[in-house]
């Protein structure tokens, strides 16, 4: 593990963890691992990054293995040459990285686009999975308010504009929609927009939201195959509040596909589910290494 320096500073207190590399190309991925027992693997959306996980890390380090990966473009990961910073292609380094670590018999929690991005890591090793942990996410053809969405800001000039000039996700949209405001200070303000210092930094940020359109045929393959992990225990954690695109309907269909699940709602969540209540991700997690043992 080669030792670099970080892009951006963080407080210590918020973000006490090792760095590690993993390489791809010439470029990096950034990862937290930290801890010892039952393997979980922590996945990102948009805009965040590990750090959306720390307080559920701390929580559940004396007990677990925790590995959080920011994908390449966002945190402190740097693509490499030519990186796209699709969906795809995250999901494609996310299982290199699965390989490069022998992640076996572990949790995946997944929000957001960690959703779709972990749901096609799991279906190409369905037998390593211990259990699942799903919040504010899908992995199917979007729904209407989601392709809205995506038509906004990720097809429209508009859209392009507040992403690439005005980190609109980052600065925006994502403290915005943090339940407890008193949570949102400058030190998380930073976190968030500080690994999106330029216009071209901030592009994946405007990729995803296109992608909710353009990766339709990828994500209506994905759906096909979620029947391969109709035996895996899941625990599904919903934020209820003020999350439009995620309605309870889509937390419905994950219950579907998941028959071996125990489902919390949280009122007192929205779609930032680990920033809102870290306490319940953890509890979460807690739950479904115990049922899959």
């Amino acid at each position: 593990m080669a030792t670099k320096p970080r892009p951006f500073q963080l407080d210590p207190t918020d973000y006490p963890f090792e760095d590690h590399w993993f390489p791809i190309g010439d470029g990096n991925l950034h990862y937290v691992d930290v801890g010892e027992g039952p393997a979980v693997l922590l996945l990102h959306g948009n805009p965040t990054w590990s750090y959306l996980y720390r307080n559920v890390i701390q929580e559940l380090r004396g007990e677990c293995r925790l590995v959080a990966p920011d994908y390449p473009g966002f945190g402190m990961s740097r693509a490499p040459s030519g990186y796209r910073f699709t969906p795809r292609e995250h999901a494609d380094v996310v299982t290199a990285l699965m390989a490069h670590l022998a992640l076996d018999h572990f949790v995946l929690v997944v929000q957001d686009w960690g959703g779709p991005i972990g749901m096609s890591c799991a279906e190409r090793h369905p037998e390593r999975l211990r259990g699942l942990v799903v919040m504010n996410t899908w992995a199917w053809p979007p729904i209407f308010l989601q392709r809205l969405f995506s038509v906004v800001m990720g097809g429209w000039p508009l859209g392009f504009w507040l992403q690439t000039r005005r980190n609109f996700f980052a600065r925006s949209i994502l403290p915005g929609g943090i339940c407890h405001s008193e949570r949102v200070t400058e030190r998380f303000r930073a976190a968030y927009t500080d690994p999106f210092p330029t216009p071209e930094s901030r592009r994946p940020t405007w990729i995803f939201p296109r992608q909710i359109r353009k990766a339709r045929p990828w994500l209506a393959d994905l759906e096909s195959k979620l029947p391969l992990l109709s035996g895996v225990p899941a625990q599904i954690l919903w934020g209820l509040h003020d999350d439009p695109g995620f309605p309870a309907t889509e937390m419905a269909k994950w219950q579907r596909y998941l028959p071996r699940h125990e489902t919390e709602t949280l009122e007192d969540a929205g779609h930032s589910v680990p920033e809102d209540r870290p306490d319940r991700v953890a509890a979460a997690i807690r739950r479904v290494v115990a049922r899959g043992a």
